[in-house]
């Protein structure tokens, strides 16, 4: 047991996979809320030793162990729940389908069992992606709500089956249940596996010496609506507050960018000349040309806008690997993966 709680005088939040990319900007900005008292939840990844995350409560809990995900909502007693654990890398849902749908499905089906069982009234904000319409045409852009879901990978019929396990939840239990279908988010600190932070990555390892002077890339023709994770994880906590329950909210920019122009923006950055080489290894099985959100029902519900510009984003990126190649406590030694566009970590 994590120990015995009195009836909390401040509304508790609980992030699921709070060690993770998204996981920690979110607790980051609840833990600005002094009326918010923030819970995260970790399994095999610690929480990051980060100042702006001294004031966690922290809990260790495998989300696919039923008992573990029971217990912890009993002991926390939360109000809002942020579920973001899981395995997020859609290029890697190829060669590991069974484990991708098992975790993301399975852990989320413990959460919604468990506040069934206990009656709990809490929300919970159950993040799904813009990879549930996979294989998209011209004529569905921009993609709303009622775009039909065709996933052209095993992360995008997991994600489906998160989206409609919360609604099922909602319809059959009454479970208080806002589905989010958050489209591309980038930053500091995702994980090299990640498109841009591939990128800058090695061009950080470039500028210190520690590669030869070339990027190797996949398909740098997509388009895609990326959003600064620090825009999105606000708009998260705002689909829970304002967003109404059993219903599912597109949560994108509205605005498509290429791959290709996020590289060069990145190499503008870059101290040294750089060249750029196709890598096969890189390059998906399928791959939609061009994703754009639209995020009408959300800004509607909400007022929520995307502030932050792509430019800050990607060099906040590159000068996070910068600091962390410089630091030889948090050098990330092992070879970078084929990066994905996976939606979060």
């Amino acid at each position: 047991m994590i120990g015995e709680m009195k009836i909390p005088s401040r509304r508790r939040a609980l992030i699921t996979g709070a060690a993770g990319f998204a996981g920690s900007h979110l607790a980051e900005m609840l833990l600005a809320d002094a009326d918010l008292e923030v819970w995260g939840c970790y399994h095999r990844t610690p929480i990051p030793s980060l100042p702006t995350l001294a004031h966690l409560q922290s809990a260790p809990c495998d989300m696919r162990d039923a008992e573990s995900v029971r217990r912890l909502l009993a002991d926390v007693q939360p109000n809002w729940i942020f579920h973001l654990a899981g395995q997020s890398d859609v290029g890697g849902s190829w060669g590991s389908a069974w484990d991708t749908i098992e975790s993301n499905v399975h852990g989320q089906l413990n959460v919604l069992e468990a506040l069934a069982q206990l009656g709990l009234d809490a929300r919970v904000l159950v993040v799904g992606s813009n990879n549930e319409y996979g294989l998209v045409r011209p004529a569905d852009l921009p993609l709303d709500e009622d775009t039909p879901l065709r996933p052209d990978s095993p992360y995008g019929v997991s994600k489906i089956a998160q989206d409609m396990l919360g609604l099922q939840f909602f319809l059959s239990h009454g479970v208080r249940v806002v589905r989010a279908r958050c489209f591309n988010y980038i930053g500091p600190r995702q994980s090299p596996n990640f498109v841009t932070s591939t990128f800058a990555k090695q061009i950080a390892e470039i500028e210190a010496g520690r590669r030869e002077p070339v990027v190797r890339v996949g398909n740098l023709a997509a388009e895609r609506d990326f959003t600064d994770v620090r825009d999105m994880v606000r708009a998260q906590r705002m689909a829970l507050e304002f967003g109404a329950d059993g219903e599912v909210y597109n949560i994108g920019s509205g605005r498509s960018i290429a791959i290709q122009r996020l590289l060069d923006i990145l190499l503008s950055y870059s101290s040294c000349p750089i060249r750029v080489e196709p890598d096969a290894a890189r390059m998906r099985p399928s791959d939609v040309p061009r994703s754009v959100c639209d995020a009408t029902k959300f800004r509607a519900a909400t007022g929520w806008q995307a502030h932050i510009p792509i430019e800050q984003t990607l060099r906040d990126v590159l000068d996070y690997w910068r600091q962390t190649i410089a630091n030889p406590e948090t050098v990330l030694d092992s070879p970078d993966a084929p990066a994905g566009l996976a939606t979060h970590d």
